[in-house]
């Protein structure tokens, strides 16, 4: 027999209808955008992933925190601006191999963390970002 967990609830006892609830909404998104392009900066370990970034992050934080909005199913920002996603073509121009794709689903990992990110949707995000970030990959036995 398998025993099912309970639908994580808010402080109402109603269940969670997307993960952008979950998460917090748009002022929990931002945050963990911007603990995620902090860290980025301020951690040796990012190195390879900041360096494909360019000289400025300002417009990376915009964009993923539009993004993730919507992924995480809230406000659809992203979508409003600019259409699909289609994010594997648009990280096209960008080198991205193992290195750097496991620097990105580390550094999202302890942003998630720093944030306070519920366990068990950091652990749920954690796999969907590196399905995500391993299918960006466009270099090194893609």
């Amino acid at each position: 027999m398998h025993i099912q967990e309970p639908p994580p609830q808010n402080e109402s006892g109603t269940a969670f209808a997307t993960p952008f609830e979950w998460v917090g909404g748009e002022p929990r998104v931002q945050a963990l955008v911007d603990r995620f392009y902090d860290l980025m900066d301020l951690e040796p370990g990012y190195a390879a992933l900041r360096a494909s970034h360019g000289s400025t992050l300002d417009e990376a934080r915009q964009k993923l925190f539009w993004f993730l909005c919507g992924w995480l199913g809230g406000p659809q920002h992203y979508t409003e601006r600019f259409g699909h996603p289609r994010l594997r073509m648009r990280h096209m121009p960008f080198s991205i191999g193992i290195l750097e794709r496991d620097q990105w689903v580390a550094c999202m990992d302890q942003a998630m963390g720093e944030v306070g990110v519920d366990p068990a949707l950091r652990s749920r995000l954690k796999d969907s970002f590196f399905q995500t970030a391993d299918w960006m990959r466009n270099r090194g036995a893609v």
